[in-house]
């Protein structure tokens, strides 16, 4: 039996391997960095998988210790909350490709001893349930209560359900999709051009003189943050409020308060982030099509699946809208899967799922003490 007395255990685990990889590549060893909090039930069936989105870590209700923030999901992770140590044991990985302690293109590479860099594999959504599932393997926990995640931990919620149908009970999806559209794609790239075209990228070799393509990092940040909100949340927020005064430079500095937002997401991004694993991160989303990898019929992909499954989208969010979430149901209907759906309200657009929603916290808690 596990026990994680101390609330948020950082851990770091090296598992032997090998993981064949979508790519048709080998990965030998995979380190994964963790976090567990509360305490393994005798019988392991309280075990709960956080997955993290495109841009998160393992540090979901715990203070980070490379920002010295709190965690990310705070509001619904921790002690009297939907997802209760008390109740529950709770796991969050980085995922591979990550920067936060699992393998990627930062990490060094066994066969050289240095960086992988971009000679680190691609990979894949599905790439990365599996490193998560030798992981509960390490850890002792065969099935799992629920796998749950907004965003991109809303597909690897999806894509556990479909690459191990049997190790799950419970799927929570939020603000999220099983397949990238085209749009989603188009805004990744222009943010990938964004960093590969910073001289400082030096074609992702850049480790050894510690001087990473921020530039380019950050831009792609500021980017990927406007799909994150909503244009009422947006307008409300800021307007054309201009930064100082009713003045304009009539230059380019940032006039506009949302232009200075926006510079201030993209300087802190770069602080905490890995270039190469943005490229890699993002192009694992954009490879995600859960249907093409069952025969072209999402349906397919729940078949085997013994999981109840709760959506939950957000009716201004853009980037995953709610008729993505919709889209998901019918497969599940189809797959005749138990599935509660529900569209919220929110101002805040996708970013809604990491904001103060109680809304989703009493879905959510109602969904897992359904199936205690």
């Amino acid at each position: 039996m596990l026990d994680d007395t101390r609330f948020g255990l950082d851990r770091h685990a090296t598992l032997p391997g090998p993981l064949r990889l979508d790519g048709g590549a080998l990965l030998s060893p995979i380190d994964i960095g963790y976090e567990t909090y509360g305490t393994l039930a005798p019988d392991g069936g309280n075990a709960i998988l956080v997955c993290h989105a495109l841009t998160g870590d393992q540090h979901v209700a715990s203070i980070s210790p490379v920002t010295g923030k709190p965690g990310w999901w705070t509001r619904l992770v921790g002690p009297g909350k939907p997802i209760d140590p008390a109740r529950h044991f709770i796991i969050c990985a980085n995922v591979l490709g990550g920067c936060t302690g699992s393998s990627g293109p930062a990490t060094v590479n066994p066969a050289t001893g240095k960086p992988w860099g971009m000679s680190f594999p691609v990979i894949t959504i599905r790439d990365m349930v599996r490193a998560q599932a030798m992981l509960l393997d390490h850890l002792g926990v065969e099935t799992l209560a629920a796998v749950i995640g907004g965003s991109m931990g809303g597909m690897q919620a999806l894509s556990w359900s479909a690459t191990f149908p049997d190790r799950v009970r419970a799927a929570v999806v939020i603000a999220s999709a099983a397949r990238h559209t085209a749009q989603n794609i188009a805004f990744h790239e222009v943010g990938r051009q964004a960093v590969m075209a910073d001289p400082k990228w030096r074609g992702g070799d850049y480790y050894a003189d510690g001087d990473p393509p921020a530039a380019g990092l950050a831009v792609a940040r500021m980017a990927a943050h406007i799909t994150y909100l909503s244009e009422a949340g947006l307008t409300e927020k800021f307007g054309r409020r201009l930064q100082t005064g009713s003045a304009k430079s009539f230059g380019f500095d940032a006039d506009f308060q949302v232009e200075s937002y926006l510079r201030h997401q993209g300087i802190s991004f770069v602080d905490r982030f890995d270039a190469n694993s943005y490229l890699y991160i993002t192009r694992a989303t954009d490879y995600f099509d859960l249907a093409e990898e069952h025969g072209g019929h999402l349906a397919n992909a729940f078949r085997e699946s013994k999981a109840r499954f709760c959506l939950i989208s957000f009716d201004t969010d853009w980037l995953y809208p709610t008729s993505e979430s919709r889209a998901i149901v019918h497969a599940l209907n189809a797959a005749g899967a138990p599935v509660s759906f529900v569209e919220l309200n929110s101002p805040f657009g996708h970013d809604a799922f990491l904001l103060d929603s109680p809304g989703m916290n009493r879905v959510i808690d109602g969904f897992l003490r359904a199936g205690a």
